[in-house]
């Protein structure tokens, strides 16, 4: 069974095809889609065109589109008399429901059925008997499919939209008596990023030869991006990592959005070229097995789940292996730029002063609303001062890699491998040229692991040992100063983004590692260097710097 790549609304052509499912290749990426099935397109649209030969592809194509669908999603079904749409919907409802023996009735006479699915609440609905929207209001549909997973057939019959952001997929027996039919999905709205990423995840698997493999969806991290652990029928596993390009946030400083100013990657691009470049300093970063970097689709090697803490507590010599890795990294001259594919380099952007800057506000924007009275313009300003005071002689310092998440939820341990590929890292996309001191702090000062103090220490040691065995020119008390003021620097942006991950974001999990946050924060600002800002806490969070606080 194969699925070809077609034109839309074109009839099939001989052009190579692929096995079932591997993917096909996008009909143009963003296109004008064929005339949609209800109403008028708004919006952005993406098409997908697949060549449907026998039953088996249209099981197939179910499969494919279950794994897009997420309750809430409306699916249109159109096209021609006898192409097959109620096969379609019967193998959709059947793979959602995680049973190929449920029975699925046409809903032809009944209007509307409705299954209870692992995937959510699924309604079924065929429209050919309604005469408009009218009648759908009869139906009680908007209670019926509200959170439900809504496949329709004959979509057209309700003479208006059903909903703006849909996927629509219309089937067509192919002409001339060929005897195989072909469906063109067309996204629209919000459907055509998600029909443009799952065709594109298609084709790097294909590519890859992981078309096989099963998919188990992994837990996030506080970003955007969307993980998936793949097993192949071998037992083979991979990482597919989906990020698409993000969209620039509003302006909030001569222009620039808060990405652009803290020098966030808004694309794979820069993944791509830092897991090239750590494994090309015998580092273990995932090797790339399968890219598309327009879509923002990776296929990533498996590093494993091993880490370097054991039920929240971190084991000693794990960190101290990082911290070794850590102070080979840096005692290496590394480059600024750093290829990506042909023709596409990456130039890793440096943590200037703007960019720690517009970090430490997060906690006047966000941590400092939740927890305190409102801010006065003027302790804004004194705010401001007094870390651009601490912050530039940081600044001025030579830079590293400093891979900005070096912590242990990226940090994977792999005891098959020798010395310094024992650690694994696999977060590193927001790598800047900033000061060595700030990834040793990310790892010693762990954000989701409370390191104790003497465990610091020790750390500390290891670290500095291994620096001024290999440069005779390291000075420890200025490395000192300066882990002691990106500590605190580092601190005082994540209890703003912890924050702000609840209370924007709805993600209230963070919130539990405040306490410990601020601990750290207390520690660092101990230093005589950070007098300044100490000063300021002692004014405007006096209860961060209490004896008791936490």
């Amino acid at each position: 069974m194969d699925l070809d790549t077609m034109t839309p609304g074109a009839a099939p052509q001989d052009q190579p095809s692929v096995a079932a499912l591997r993917g096909s290749a996008a009909t143009g990426g963003r296109a004008q889609a064929p005339a949609p099935a209800v109403g008028e397109a708004e919006g952005p649209t993406a098409t997908w065109t697949l060549d449907l030969p026998d039953e088996d592809a249209t099981l197939a194509l179910a499969r494919v589109i279950a794994e897009m669908l997420r309750p809430g999603d409306l699916v249109t079904l159109s096209g021609d008399l006898g192409s097959g749409k109620s096969t379609l919907a019967r193998a959709l409802v059947r793979t959602l429901a995680q049973d190929p023996s449920v029975e699925v009735p046409s809903p032809t006479f009944t209007l509307i059925q409705q299954y209870d699915t692992p995937a959510g609440s699924v309604v079924h609905a065929d429209l050919y008997r309604i005469s408009g929207p009218d009648d759908l209001l009869e139906l009680g549909w908007e209670e019926a499919t509200a959170g439900a997973i809504a496949l329709v057939e004959w979509p057209e019959r309700a003479q208006r939209p059903l909903a703006r952001d849909r996927l629509d997929v219309m089937l067509r027996i192919a002409p001339d008596g060929a005897s195989h039919r072909f469906a063109v999905m067309t996204g629209f709205g919000a459907w055509a990023d998600r029909l443009a990423i799952a065709r594109a995840i298609r084709s790097v698997l294909a590519q890859a030869g992981w078309h096989d493999a099963g998919r188990a969806h992994l837990q996030g991290d506080a970003s955007t991006r969307a993980y998936e652990r793949l097993t192949k029928p071998s037992g083979a596993t991979a990482i597919l990592m989906i990020s698409p390009r993000r969209p620039d946030g509003p302006a909030i400083r001569r222009g620039k959005p808060y990405s652009a100013i803290a020098h966030l990657a808004e694309s794979v691009h820069a993944f791509v070229a830092m897991a090239n470049g750590l494994r090309a300093l015998d580092i273990s970063a995932p090797e790339i097995m399968g890219a598309d970097l327009d879509a923002g689709v990776l296929l990533v090697e498996d590093l494993g789940d091993a880490g370097v803490v054991d039920d929240g507590v971190p084991l000693p010599a794990r960190y101290e292996a990082a911290a070794h890795v850590l102070a080979r990294l840096h005692a290496i001259e590394l480059p600024h730029t750093l290829p990506v594919a042909d023709g596409i380099d990456h130039v890793i952007p440096p943590y200037d002063l703007d960019a720690l800057m517009i970090e430490v506000e997060l906690l006047l924007d966000w941590y400092l609303p939740a927890n305190s009275r409102a801010l006065p313009a003027l302790a804004r300003s004194q705010f401001t001062a007094a870390w651009n005071e601490v912050l530039r002689p940081v600044v001025a310092a030579k830079p590293t890699w400093a891979l900005r998440d070096y912590h242990s939820p990226n940090l994977i341990w792999l005891p098959d491998r020798a010395e310094a590929q024992r650690l694994g890292v696999i977060d590193f996309q927001d790598t800047v040229l900033g000061h060595p001191a700030y990834d040793a702090v990310s790892l010693f000062q762990d954000a989701r692991v409370t390191v104790p103090a003497d465990l610091e220490l020790k750390l500390l040691s290891a670290y500095a040992r291994a620096r001024q065995a290999a440069e005779a020119d390291f000075e420890l008390p200025a490395f000192a100063q300066a882990y002691a003021v990106l500590g605190a620097q580092r601190a005082t942006k994540l209890l703003g983004i912890f924050t702000r991950l609840d209370r924007r974001d709805g993600k209230p999990q963070y919130l539990k590692h405040l306490p410990r946050i601020e601990a750290y924060l207390r520690r660092d600002l101990a230093h005589p260097m950070l007098a300044p800002v100490k000063a300021w806490y002692e004014t405007h969070l006096p209860r961060l710097l209490a004896d008791d606080a936490g």
